[in-house]
């Protein structure tokens, strides 16, 4: 049998654990500690495809760092996958992550209503061998999502339950926020934050068959 790596988690996101356990892993969660605003503050001139990978990038260091001072400090040679994300909306020309109050989230809304806009997730997938960085690949993924035009009174009421303030985009899809997503075109995991046909893919670039690493997990059962 294949020895399958250990997955390291880089992200407090509950609806990125929840994927990645419902499609066969069971990933360790370290979570990055990084300024996402400063780090905002000096991306304003690249790309949106650029911003969200260097966050995720950014995100990946800082995990990366924790998993070899464990690696050393326990005198082993681990084989490790560190999968850190970043995501964030692009509508109207502009691009937003956490709205973080109630004010910036409802200004959200009455700006996505009845458009479309692409929720775009940065991806950075990290092996480490031997106690070193064996490998590292990156890539940005696009879904379009289609907004229904609700009411000023319905976007009160969804941004007072509290969920759109610490989301990117200020929705979920797979929470409240599902009600009020007319379609999507794309892939649905990357709009839950990270996107598995995405990360199959770096995976491979750095050795590694998302085919072992569930095989070799025990996932937790949901009902």
């Amino acid at each position: 049998m294949v020895s399958a790596p250990a997955v390291v988690l880089g992200s407090a996101s509950p609806a990125r654990l929840r994927v990645l356990r419902d499609a066969g892993l069971d990933p360790r969660v370290i979570v990055a500690d990084i300024d996402e605003d400063a780090l905002l503050s000096t991306m304003a001139a690249f790309p949106p495809d650029d911003i969200v990978i260097r966050l995720a990038q950014a995100k990946a260091d800082a995990v990366v760092a924790d998993v070899l001072a464990d690696v050393l400090a326990e005198g082993d040679a681990a084989d490790v996958v560190v999968l850190t994300c970043d995501s964030m909306l692009l509508c109207n020309g502009q691009l937003t992550g956490k709205p973080h109050t109630a004010d910036v989230a409802r200004a959200q809304w009455r700006t996505m209503r009845g458009r479309s806009a692409e929720l775009i997730t940065g991806h950075c997938v990290t092996r480490i061998r031997d106690g070193l960085v064996a490998g590292s690949a990156h890539a940005a993924a696009s879904t379009t999502i289609g907004f229904a035009d609700v009411d000023d009174a319905t976007i009160d009421a969804y941004v007072d339950t509290g969920e759109p303030l610490t989301v990117a985009g200020a929705f979920t899809l797979d929470g409240l926020g599902g009600w009020l997503v007319d379609y999507v075109d794309g892939d649905p995991s990357s709009v839950l934050g990270i996107g598995l046909p995405t990360v199959r893919r770096l995976l491979g670039e750095v050795g590694v068959s998302v085919t072992v690493l569930w095989q070799a997990s025990s996932p937790r059962k949901h009902s």
